[in-house]
């Protein structure tokens, strides 16, 4: 199945992980929009909802910056149980404990702006592309060229085609 499902500008996909990304929590938004019941999501990995559209640098990239105890902002493309698809913008952050141990994820997804998604789906191709002929670090250097090429840091990048 192709077919795409749009979020409203008033949803909120809310979940929760351990720190290696299995799924502890999930709001009725994110339960509902997974097509899964929540019983077949909770202890399976996040990635159970992962397109395959999706360039593996991005995940590379967020599980680096939640390593270091920071939160990263990201355009996710989702995949449902039947198969159709959906696009989020996402917040993704690391609980700590008095310790400054990791203690679980919190990922906060809504709609990704009309402009984003005029870019998002074809640099992500690209960054897919140089993977699969080139490894991830290829895909990760042809970012960087990108980003450096329009004189934004990857932060920036992602804010500015929310804004």
């Amino acid at each position: 199945m192709n077919r795409e499902i749009t979020l409203k500008e008033t949803d909120f996909i809310v979940s929760k992980t351990d720190e290696r990304g299995k799924i502890l929590y999930g709001n009725k938004s994110f339960i509902d929009i997974s097509g899964y019941k929540e019983s077949e999501l909770l202890h399976q990995p996040h990635s159970i909802l992962r397109h395959p559209d999706m360039p593996k640098i991005v995940f590379k990239l967020l599980w680096n910056r939640l390593k270091d105890k920071k939160e990263i902002f990201a355009y996710v493309k989702n995949i449902s149980k039947d198969g159709s698809f959906y696009w989020v913008y996402a917040n993704v952050t690391a609980t700590l404990d008095n310790y400054g141990k990791i203690v679980d994820l919190h990922s906060v997804r809504r709609k990704p702006s009309a402009k984003a998604m005029e870019i998002i789906p074809s640099l992500y191709k690209q960054l897919q592309q140089e993977e699969r002929s080139s490894g991830v670090d290829a895909s990760l250097k042809l970012l960087q060229k990108i980003l450096d090429e329009k004189k934004e840091s990857y932060d920036d990048f992602i804010f500015n085609l929310q804004n």
